[in-house]
C-alpha cells in the first residue's frame, strides 16, 4: 500500500498493492490495522455504493456536525473525477478544492476527513462508486453546496452534467456558514 498526502491537510490518496496474473487480480481494499498505522485511528461504520451513468454529477455533499462524515472512496467499475472542498473555517486552505481521478484501472482510493464537501462526476457509463463512512447517514444533517459555484471555480470537465434536484439547488459557497 502506498500513501500520498496532499497539500490540503487531511486528504490522502491510497494506492493498494495489486497482485495480478493470467487469472485476474487480487487486492486488499481495506485492512483496519494497516489503515490505522498509516493514517490513524479512524472507525468506519457504514459502506455505501452508487451506480452512475456517464456525466452524472453528485455533490457537493456533506453532513453537519455532530454527524460529520469522513469517507474512504474508490471506484469499483469505471472512473470518476472526484472533487472535495475544504469547509474547515480555521484551515489555511478553507474554500480550496482538490480534484483527483479515481478509476477501476488504477484501483486508487481517496480518504476525505470530516469537514469537507464531496462530489464526483462519472466519466463512464455504469460507474460503480464505493464509500466507507465514519458516521451513519443522517438526512437531517445533510447539506449541499452548489456544484458550479462561481467562487469555488471548479472545472468539472463536463458540459451538461446529469444532476438531481437537490444538487441543482445547493447553497452558494458565499452564503454558506461553516459549522466546522
Amino acid at each position: 500500500m502506498q500513501i500520498n498526502k496532499h497539500t490540503i491537510e487531511g486528504l490522502i490518496s491510497i494506492h493498494p498493492s495489486v497482485y495480478g496474473d493470467e487469472r485476474g487480480y487480487f487486492l486488499e481494499s481495506f485492512n483496519e490495522k494497516s489503515f490505522k498505522e498509516a493514517i490513524g485511528g479512524i472507525n468506519f461504520v457504514q459502506d455505501n455504493e452508487s451506480l452512475s451513468m456517464k456525466n452524472v454529477l453528485r455533490g457537493l455533499h456533506f453532513q453537519n456536525p455532530p454527524h460529520a462524515q469522513g469517507k474512504l472512496v474508490r471506484v469499483i467499475k469505471g472512473s470518476v473525477l472526484d472533487v472535495v472542498v475544504d469547509l474547515r473555517k480555521n484551515s489555511k486552505t478553507y474554500g480550496q478544492h482538490k480534484k483527483i481521478i479515481l478509476s477501476e484501472k488504477e484501483k486508487n482510493q481517496f480518504y476525505i476527513p470530516p469537514g469537507f464537501a464531496h462530489g464526483f462526476c462519472s466519466l463512464e457509463d455504469e460507474t460503480i462508486f464505493s464509500y466507507k463512512c465514519t458516521e451513519y447517514y443522517h438526512p437531517e444533517a445533510e447539506s449541499c453546496i452548489l456544484w458550479n459555484d462561481e467562487s469555488l471555480n471548479i472545472d468539472w470537465e463536463v458540459n451538461d452534467p446529469i444532476l438531481s434536484k437537490k444538487d441543482m439547488n445547493g447553497i452558494s459557497f458565499n452564503d454558506f456558514i461553516s459549522p466546522f
